[in-house]
C-alpha cells in the first residue's frame, strides 16, 4: 500500500504497450501550447479572411474601364467627359444629345452588374449651345463586389482543371 501512495498523481497514457504517467504540470504546459497554436490559428485565419475579402473587393481598372467603354459605346448620343474612381465609388459627367441618353446608360450601367447603386446627381439642358439640343449629366456608381461563387483560395485548383481531371476508376 505504501508504494501506491507514493505513485505521481496524474493521468496514465496507454500507447499500445508502454504506460506512462503525465504529471499536472505536464498537462498544464500543454494546455498552454494549445491554447497558443489556437490564437495564432485564429490570427491566421483572419489574415486569410482579410485576403480574401481583398480578392473579391477587387476590380481590375482595366475590366472596369473596358466595361465603361462599351456601355458607352452602346449607348447613342451620350458622351463621357471626366470619370474619377474614389474608393469604390466611380463620378462620371457628361453630355448627351437627350434625357433619355442618359436614361439608357443608367438602364445599361445597372444591367452590367458591375454596379449596384447609381445614382444620377444632376442632368441640365446646356444652355450655352443653342444650335444643338444637348445635355449635362453628372452621376455617380458604386462598383458591385464580384459574386463569392467566382473567388477561389489561391491554392485551389481552376474550375477547368477540376472538371477536366479524370474520374477515378474504384
Amino acid at each position: 500500500m505504501d508504494n501506491f501512495d507514493r505513485r505521481p498523481r496524474g493521468v496514465l497514457s496507454t500507447q499500445g504497450q508502454r504506460c506512462r504517467w503525465y504529471s499536472s504540470t505536464d498537462l498544464e504546459q500543454t494546455k498552454l501550447q494549445v491554447e497558443s497554436f489556437e490564437k495564432q490559428k485564429a490570427i491566421l485565419q483572419q489574415r486569410v479572411a482579410t485576403i480574401e475579402q481583398l480578392q473579391r473587393d477587387r476590380t481590375g481598372g482595366q475590366e472596369l474601364l473596358d466595361m465603361v467603354a462599351n456601355t458607352v459605346s452602346r449607348t447613342e448620343n451620350l458622351w463621357l467627359n471626366e470619370m474619377i474612381r474614389k474608393g469604390n465609388t466611380l463620378s462620371f459627367q457628361g453630355s448627351s444629345a437627350s434625357v433619355n441618353a442618359v436614361a439608357n446608360f443608367i438602364t445599361a450601367l445597372k444591367r452590367s452588374g458591375y454596379f449596384q447603386k447609381v445614382e444620377i446627381k444632376e442632368a441640365k439642358q446646356d444652355e450655352k449651345n443653342t444650335g444643338v439640343q444637348s445635355f449635362g449629366f453628372q452621376m455617380t456608381a458604386e462598383i458591385a463586389p464580384p459574386p463569392a461563387a467566382q473567388t477561389r483560395p489561391a491554392n485551389a485548383p481552376a474550375p477547368a482543371a477540376a472538371a477536366k481531371a479524370p474520374a477515378k476508376k474504384g
